[in-house]
């Protein structure tokens, strides 16, 4: 414990939750957001330290050190998980490295929250469920950051479901469209090659979509018949760094390993019918993620572009009078609201991630299992995988192996 520790504990401060990122681009500074504003909106039992952030390079590390607030930067992330001063490794780095820097932290003795998806590939979300079972005897927890299920309207659709407000499901549906791959000359990034990103919009998008409906629902996915497709089979290579979702590229080009698009349709346990897209190729789509549930006493919809707002149909409602009506989801009886702004002052894309913050200190403090889990990403990944396996049959419906239990 330094001094300035010793004298916080004294002043009776929560104690410090130190954490390492690992990836500074575009969800890195997400997550820095996060943890940055989560213990000044919050009343956390523990309190964020943004010990050190981790890069490859050197100079672009220490840049992003200094613009997102950590004390500190590595370009090794072996060097980071070995600090003593981070209890907490947060892994934002593209899905080839999850399996690995995961594993080795939660061996060091250290908290972990990944981003999705978990992992590139069944087996490897496999090898992270279990050493975070092995890591949860030992008192370390870890996440997968499905950072959507902290939208506050997305949450409150999930307490009226549990309260039984649509009754039985009969259908989901939810689509996830974005549009910044329509132009044939944007370079060939990370995103685009396989052996990196493990998919294309199946696993960038439509893990977020496969989640949110298990997630909603509260069941799993038991099979899916479906189809991919890549429209642009050739891109110009980088011809400097990416940003983001944004490069540049030169004259050369070189192959597109992944799915620009996947279309499927699915049935949950219950038997509720469910159909998901998710493409990177929807002229004029920045970030419309869209859903609706429809059950037999109701229905819900959304829609993330205007994320404040949740539209609910009370079929118990007389014809004359009934419909879908509008939910402002700004409250402070509304989940995360109590401690944000007045009714009608809305929240945007970055408080999930302070929210995401904000539930897992408080389930380390608590020392409860953090939603969701890694076996809740694994379930995402092995639908996944069978929406893979169908797409290259023909679309045959492809049962999803069953999971240990219900998505939290």
């Amino acid at each position: 414990m330094t001094s300035r520790e010793a004298s916080e504990k004294e002043a009776g401060a929560p104690p410090r939750l130190g954490i390492g990122m690992i990836g500074y681009s575009f969800m890195g500074a997400a997550h820095s957001q996060g943890w940055r504003t989560a213990g000044h909106v919050f009343d956390l039992p523990m309190r964020p330290h943004l010990a050190a952030i981790c890069g490859r390079d050197e100079t672009a590390v220490a840049k992003a050190a200094d613009k997102l607030g950590w004390a500190a930067a590595e370009t090794d992330w072996r060097d980071l998980i070995a600090r003593d001063d981070v209890q907490l490794v947060d892994i934002c780095t593209p899905g080839d490295s999850h399996a690995e820097i995961a594993i080795a932290a939660l061996e060091a003795g250290k908290h972990v929250l990944c981003e999705k998806p978990l992992a590139n590939s069944v087996a490897e979300a496999e090898a992270m469920v279990r050493a975070a079972e092995a890591a949860r005897s030992r008192g370390q927890l870890a996440m997968v950051g499905f950072n959507y299920r902290r939208v506050p309207a997305i949450a409150y659709a999930r307490k009226l479901i549990e309260e039984g407000r649509l009754g039985a499901l009969r259908h989901v549906r939810v689509t996830y469209l974005q549009d910044w791959l329509v132009d044939a000359e944007f370079p060939l990034t990370w995103r685009l090659k396989r052996e990196h990103a493990g998919s294309g919009a199946l696993g960038d998008l439509g893990a977020h979509i496969v989640d949110l409906a298990q997630f909603l629902a509260g069941e799993p996915l038991v099979g899916v018949s479906a189809m991919i497709e890549t429209f642009v089979r050739e891109r110009p290579l980088l011809s400097g760094a990416s940003a983001g979702l944004s490069a540049t590229g030169g004259v050369e080009t070189g192959p597109v390993t992944v799915d620009d698009a996947a279309l499927f349709t699915g049935r949950l346990a219950s038997g509720a019918l469910a159909s998901f897209e998710a493409t990177r190729m929807a002229a004029g789509r920045k970030n419309a993620l869209r859903l609706e549930i429809n059950g037999e006493h109701g229905s819900l919809a959304f829609d993330l572009e205007r994320l404040n707002e949740l539209s609910f149909h009370d079929q118990s409602e007389p014809a004359v009078t009934a419909g879908f009506r509008r939910i402002l989801v700004t409250e402070s009886e509304h989940p995360y609201l109590d401690a944000w702004w007045p009714p009608g002052h809305g929240l945007g894309y970055e408080h999930t991630f302070v929210h995401q913050a904000k539930d897992l200190v408080e389930a380390i403090a608590a020392g409860t299992d953090p939603a969701p889990s890694f076996a809740d990403g694994l379930q995402v990944q092995r639908v996944l995988a069978a929406v893979e396996d169908s797409a290259e049959k023909n679309a045959i419906y492809t049962p999803v192996p069953a999971p240990s239990g219900t998505p939290s």
